[in-house]
């Protein structure tokens, strides 16, 4: 009985020393992998997709958390709805919450990608590898710089999701096998965090809650449909699900557009519910917000819970797990200490190397009044980008013109 006890013992420790650890300790031994970009997933998988009815090959969707540190695989089912299979841990991703703007600032990308066959990278020395297709049109556009950004093996980021060898051999062949079912283009959805109403008051003070908000109209249209929603980018801006009267131009104005009746008013009734929601946060965290910890402050708490432990990755931790609810006056005198150090630093120097952040983002939080902060309510407007193609780019047109494939609203409303 003691023998016994103590296995169990033992396995429950194991159970709890990390989810990164689980997955080491758990998934295939890849040194007897022959054929990495052939391999198949799992029959843990496999007898989950049989359960809830999906087909080997039907689309996939991804979407990635940051705060959470969390990569989702989504696959439709024979309703065209899409279902969450299962999750990964997002073993290391570089700098803190917020987009990508330019080249070296150690930012991974946030918000609408696609990705085709051509983004899949078998020969990456990072294992695998799926570019992300950053800049998109939406990046592009305003101006964003950067290449060659990830999502991969190795577990190590510098702008990249990275994620162990041994998940990103399980990613790679859920979009292998999508692409082979006839599945033409893969959705990433890449949010600094869950929008729902508490993340968004929490993090209202961020200098990015405006960008945020316009990716929440993307987010809220999948959480209503539970389909990709068909993005595209006008006046500079995402626009999700819209009916148009003609072509959009990512930098010009925007057509004339609508949103399908049936899901302007399944958006309005979810509307209704986050406002409350909302209001029932301001008032919970009243005088509070969230202190959005960096690169570093994330790598110290990990190596704080590892006691001593060797891996054989480096992960970076979670924002959950360093960051924290402050009062507000206390985040303000942070973040102009921090301000202050980094003009000081600056003027020492003279200049701003190349690829650092601007002395806005130095300060980690760019703050606002919060009384000036609109509670934010899903609009029909929101956004989507246009990937570029990962390995050989293909230049996009400014002016694309309306596809002529089965409009998004007959599906969902199975008309």
């Amino acid at each position: 009985m003691r023998i016994r006890h103590f296995a169990y013992v033992s396995l429950m420790a194991l159970a709890l020393a990390g989810c990164n650890d689980a997955l080491e300790t758990t998934q295939i031994d890849l040194s007897k992998v022959k054929n990495k970009v052939e391999q198949p997933l799992p029959p843990r998988i496999l007898n989950e997709m049989a359960a809830k009815g999906m087909d080997r090959n039907s689309p996939i969707m991804v979407r990635i958390f940051k705060e959470e540190g969390v990569l989702e695989i989504w696959k439709a089912k024979t309703d065209n709805r899409f279902e969450k299979i299962t999750d990964y841990k997002i073993c290391a991703w570089s700098g803190r919450l917020g987009p990508k703007v330019k080249q070296g600032d150690r930012q991974a990308p946030e918000g609408f990608y696609n990705l085709t066959k051509a983004n899949l990278n078998p020969n990456s020395k990072y294992y695998l590898a799926i570019n992300t297709g950053f800049p998109n049109r939406y990046d592009a556009v305003n101006g964003r710089t950067g290449t060659d950004l990830m999502i991969h093996g190795a577990c190590s980021s510098s702008g990249c999701y990275s994620m162990t060898d041994q998940q990103v051999l399980e990613i790679y062949a859920f979009a292998r096998d999508a692409f082979k079912g006839g599945q033409s283009t893969v959705q990433l959805e890449a949010y600094p965090f869950r929008m729902t109403a508490d993340n968004m008051f929490k993090h209202r003070m961020n200098e990015n809650i405006d960008f945020w908000k316009m990716l929440k109209v993307g987010y809220d249209n999948f959480e209503v449909t539970k389909r990709p929603p068909e993005v595209n980018v006008c006046e500079k801006k995402y626009v999700f699900n819209q009916q148009a009267s003609g072509a959009f131009n990512a930098g010009g104005k925007c057509p004339e557009m609508s949103t399908p009746p049936a899901l302007a008013s399944a958006l309005a009734s979810y509307g209704k519910t986050y406002d409350l929601a909302y209001a029932k946060a301001s008032k919970e965290f009243d005088g509070l917000a969230w202190y959005d910890p960096s690169e570093a402050e994330r790598k110290a708490v990990v190596a704080k819970t590892r006691k001593g432990r060797e891996l054989a990755y480096a992960p970076t931790g979670t924002s959950l797990e360093a960051g924290k609810m402050m009062k507000v006056a206390e985040l303000e005198g942070m973040m102009a200490t921090k301000t202050a150090t980094s003009v000081a630093s600056n003027t020492v120097t003279g200049s701003t190397p190349a690829g650092s952040p601007t002395v806005a983002a130095a300060t980690d939080v760019a703050l606002v009044n919060p009384a000036s902060v609109p509670v934010p309510t899903p609009s029909p407007l929101a956004p989507q980008s246009e990937m570029a193609t990962a390995f050989a780019p293909v230049e996009q047109p400014d002016s694309v013109e309306v596809a002529s494939k089965k409009p998004f609203w007959k599906f969902w409303t199975k008309e």
